[in-house]
């Protein structure tokens, strides 16, 4: 989903945090800026390394996650670990965010109104973290932080760019549990990030 730039915005530029993530989540937690902060159980911030050269990026929290307050707990975060891990890593050696920290009601997919309201969140994760590569998971992630409407079928498998940092679209797990025929078009896709993560 094409988000168009602001009015009078100005060029984001990476800048190293002397807060860090804990102080970001601190702030993030008590966020309000959209309606989605009055049907959470809990934010869903992000996991894992503070160090990563990898970030996944899916689009909303699910039941699981909201219950949990942690990202990619139930079956498409059980197989994104089985992904990590054929990989040759383990989750705490990547760091796993979303679009939206706040579960939309009904696992509805993200508003344009929510994603705004949003997306500096994740911006200011990445700015912290400079990993070497995004790997962003399903339609949402991969058209907002590519900035595109170009569908998903057509932007994975190709590297992209999010601020100087190489972008890797790809078919989110809960995509893969409903065909799992795909697999083996998203591990094409994570053979070109281990190859640049090398």
């Amino acid at each position: 989903m094409k988000l168009e730039k602001e009015a009078g915005a100005v060029e984001y530029f990476f800048t190293k945090s002397p807060a860090g993530l804990g102080n970001l989540k601190s702030e993030v937690i008590l966020c309000k800026k959209c309606g989605l902060s009055k049907t959470r159980k809990n934010v869903v911030f992000g996991a894992g390394s503070d160090k990563a050269k990898l970030i996944f990026v899916g689009e909303a929290p699910g039941e699981d996650e909201d219950i949990q307050g942690l990202p990619f707990v139930g079956r498409a975060g059980g197989l994104l670990t089985k992904i990590i891990e054929a990989m040759g890593l383990k989750r705490k050696d990547v760091y796993i965010a979303n679009i939206l920290k706040c579960r939309p009601p009904n696992n509805r997919p993200p508003a344009p109104d929510e994603i705004l309201a949003c997306r500096d969140n994740l911006r200011k994760q990445i700015d912290m973290i400079r990993p070497k590569v995004i790997c962003t998971l399903g339609k949402f992630a991969s058209q907002t932080l590519l900035n595109t409407e170009t569908p998903i079928s057509a932007l994975r498998g190709k590297f992209g760019n999010y601020n100087g940092i190489k972008v890797m679209p790809t078919f989110h797990p809960a995509y893969l549990l409903r065909n799992p025929g795909d697999k083996k078009l998203v591990w094409e896709d994570m053979k070109k990030v281990m190859k640049e993560l090398s």
